[in-house]
């Protein structure tokens, strides 16, 4: 009569809680160990004055891909990035938080977006306009700050862009948002709702949902989702689109949602900054290009990065403000302004070019 195979016993319900709690000990004297070694980088540095000076987006970076070669489950490589820049945001505060301007008020995407590239640690300041962050970042009133630059269905946020006309800010870092959209309400109630506020690239991620949902109900463009909530919360007939915690900030009731018309709706987030930091080892650059009044000026331009093996990500024209007629390109490039043929093909463009500036070389969102 065959053996049967051994049967491991199942572990006891009390034994398995002691185990995790041996666990919970284990993992919070590494962080402790870990918050100390941070000050140990900051007495390395020497007498720096606040948290922007400690602060390096690329070293992050470069610790983040490690987590994710790490790891082989059963947690999610979302799970384990939001959990590793939390602590990386905890041990940075100890000694000052960041100060991170974004576009307010409480409840924006802008502000879900500063939370998952800075975490909770970091102190964010709600503004009244992307012009108000450039500002108060260029004036030091903020070490950073967070904008929106373009969404995957309605395209570029033409404020921001021109914003870098004639800001001296840095872009540091970028952050990749998947946006979801709900209707809310002070009711909850659909047959109520009269008008809706929200901000017109919201109302225009949900253009088709509306038409058929909401076709006579007024759309009133406001300068923020956060802002559709706040005077949303004030009448019976009012809507607001955006997302859920605005909701939650400004006690709204979810009517619908998600209801923007691409499932696949992502919106993409710049850092500025006031300096130029280091390569990560996988980041991207952006340029904006004056380029001169002559044929082949623009194919001029391209060809060098081409002939360097440098990706272009994206290219995109807007007035210059210099003159009528006159455009400058917006140009994202594969690589950092430090990587050889990046440097060989800026060095290039002399010919074709009146002027080359340089808005940011950062780390590529890991998601």
């Amino acid at each position: 009569m065959a053996r049967q195979p051994a049967v491991e016993p199942t572990p006891v319900l009390s034994e398995v809680r002691e185990r995790i709690d041996g666990i919970d000990r284990q993992i919070q004297a590494l962080i402790a160990e870990r918050a100390g070694w941070a000050r140990q980088v900051g007495k390395a540095k020497g007498p720096l004055k606040a948290a922007v000076d400690y602060y390096r987006p690329e070293r992050e970076a470069q610790v983040l891909r490690q987590v994710l070669d790490r790891n082989e489950g059963p947690l999610s490589d979302e799970v384990l990035l939001r959990l590793f820049r939390e602590i990386m945001s905890a041990c940075l505060a100890q000694q000052e938080p960041l100060k991170v301007g974004f576009l307010g008020p409480e409840g924006t995407f802008s502000q879900q977006a500063l939370q998952k590239h800075f975490g909770h640690s970091a102190k964010g300041l709600p503004l009244a306009s992307i012009e108000e962050v450039f500002q108060e970042v260029e004036a030091g009133n903020a070490d950073f700050g967070v904008v929106p630059v373009e969404n995957s269905g309605q395209g570029t946020i033409q404020s921001t862009l021109d914003m870098f006309l004639t800001s001296p800010l840095k872009i540091c870092g970028e952050v990749e948002l998947a946006v979801h959209q709900y209707l809310m309400s002070r009711t909850g109630r659909l047959e109520d709702i009269e008008r809706v506020y929200s901000h017109p690239m919201s109302l225009a991620q949900a253009r088709a949902w509306l038409r058929q949902h909401l076709p006579r109900a007024e759309k009133l463009a406001v300068s923020s989702n956060a802002e559709a909530a706040r005077r949303s919360r004030t009448a019976d007939d009012a809507a607001a689109i955006a997302g859920e915690n605005a909701g939650h900030v400004y006690g709204l009731k979810v009517v619908a949602g998600p209801i923007e018309d691409r499932p696949d709706n992502t919106t993409r987030f710049l850092v500025l900054g006031r300096e130029l930091f280091s390569a990560s080892g996988h980041d991207r650059t952006s340029l904006l290009v004056y380029v001169r009044d002559q044929p082949g000026a623009l194919y001029g331009v391209l060809s060098p990065f081409a002939r360097h093996g440098v990706s272009m990500n994206r290219i995109e024209s807007r007035p210059s403000h210099a003159g009528r007629w006159q455009y400058a390109f917006f140009i994202d490039v594969s690589g950092h302004v430090q990587d050889p043929g990046v440097a060989r093909a800026l060095a290039e463009l002399g010919e074709y070019a009146a002027d080359v500036k340089v808005l940011g070389s950062y780390p590529v969102a890991l998601g």
